[in-house]
């Protein structure tokens, strides 16, 4: 378990539909204004990092989607201490583009931009933006040559390249990205995707997930990590349902299952299904899920922060005791309950933090 505190990071909703697939009213919005206006109230909460999200179609609620980059931009500008990762897609995206696009922000915000590497997981998506759409394999390898690529630009004077998917020769990127350099996060619970985390990433992002099934995949990566001589972070997906009580936060929940768009969930349910079968082993980040689990469409349910303030503070420190470094949350209606965590939540984490210090003997 890291000394470190843990970070709070929170999903954009720079696409429209919230962070749930269901027809419950919610006060979340897509739109800019909604948006600065939350990363202000986040930075103020105690959150560390906003992730964007990046869609071309719609589906699943998400009609209208903003782009990744130009949003977090955007929300970098009304922020002072906010870190934004803005999500990239490999194939839409040449290391060229976003090495430059990247490396501008971080002098435009004083190195507050991160990038979330996503390899792609929804064919229709590839195939209505006219992408080839690769095999899981070959999509991770792509995904990982394109970090090579992007830290070889960012770090070296002149970047020379052969791989199977992009080529550089004495390429020299000027200006480079301030430092601290931008740091590198991705997603995905496959074979591929762990090892490649334990060999080029910053950080990794998993689903949500129990206490003892993140220890198992906690340990996996860091073994195969040290082999590599690498360091990596881990973040884990909860979507929070803060209330007073347990059994009002439960309701909510309920409300949430009860509205749900069945239709939508099982199409959704359907492309998951399909990415991670192609995998070697079978499996992806939505093994596992059932259709109540895909409701939140990153497992959020799974990691049970949903309770009161206390309890969803017990809970996020056992997942640091398990390893994660992060958390990736997600909210029914972001700006109040965004609120409400840094209040009544991000305290009595700080608090069970500093119980559990070691103390130091002077003897």
């Amino acid at each position: 378990m890291s000394n470190e505190p843990i970070k709070f990071a929170y999903w954009v909703p720079n696409v429209s539909g919230g962070l749930v697939i269901s027809q419950i009213p919610q006060r979340t919005s897509w739109d800019a204004n909604y948006n600065r206006k939350l990363a202000q109230i986040a930075e103020r909460a105690g959150f560390d990092y906003a992730l964007t999200q990046i869609r071309f179609t719609a589906g699943y609620g998400a009609d209208n989607q903003h782009e990744s980059v130009t949003f977090s931009q955007d929300l970098l500008g009304a922020t002072e201490k906010l870190k934004v990762i803005a999500a990239l897609l490999p194939g839409p995206w040449n290391p060229t583009l976003a090495a430059k696009q990247i490396a501008t922000i971080s002098h435009l915000s004083n190195a507050r931009i991160a990038v979330n590497i996503v390899s792609g997981w929804f064919r229709g998506e590839f195939k209505a933006i006219g992408e080839p759409w690769l095999d899981h394999e070959e999509r991770y390898l792509r995904s990982e040559e394109f970090i090579r690529c992007l830290q070889g630009i960012w770090q070296q004077d002149s970047f020379t390249f052969a791989g199977d998917f992009y080529r550089f020769r004495d390429y020299s990127l000027k200006p480079k990205p301030l430092d601290p350099q931008p740091e590198i996060f991705q997603g995905g619970s496959s074979r591929a995707a762990r090892d490649m985390a334990a060999r080029v990433s910053d950080w990794y992002f998993t689903n949500g997930n129990t206490p003892e099934g993140i220890r198992q995949q906690v340990e996996d990566i860091q073994l195969k990590a040290a082999e590599n001589q690498h360091k990596v972070k881990i973040g884990v997906n909860g979507f929070v349902i803060a209330r007073q009580t347990e059994q009002e936060a439960q309701s909510v929940l309920r409300d949430i299952l009860d509205n749900a768009n069945p239709d939508a969930v099982k199409g959704f349910q359907s492309e998951v299904k399909n990415a991670g079968s192609a995998s070697p082993e079978g499996e992806g980040n939505w093994a596992k899920s059932t259709l109540e689990d895909l409701v939140q469409y990153n497992d959020g349910f799974k990691t049970n922060l949903i309770g009161t303030p206390q309890q969803i503070a017990e809970r996020i420190v056992e997942l640091k005791q398990a390893g994660v470094d992060l958390m990736l949350l997600g909210f029914l209606h972001f700006q109040e309950e965004v609120e409400f965590f840094g209040r009544e939540v991000i305290p009595r984490v700080r608090e069970l933090e500093r119980q559990q210090q070691p103390v130091l003997s002077h003897g």
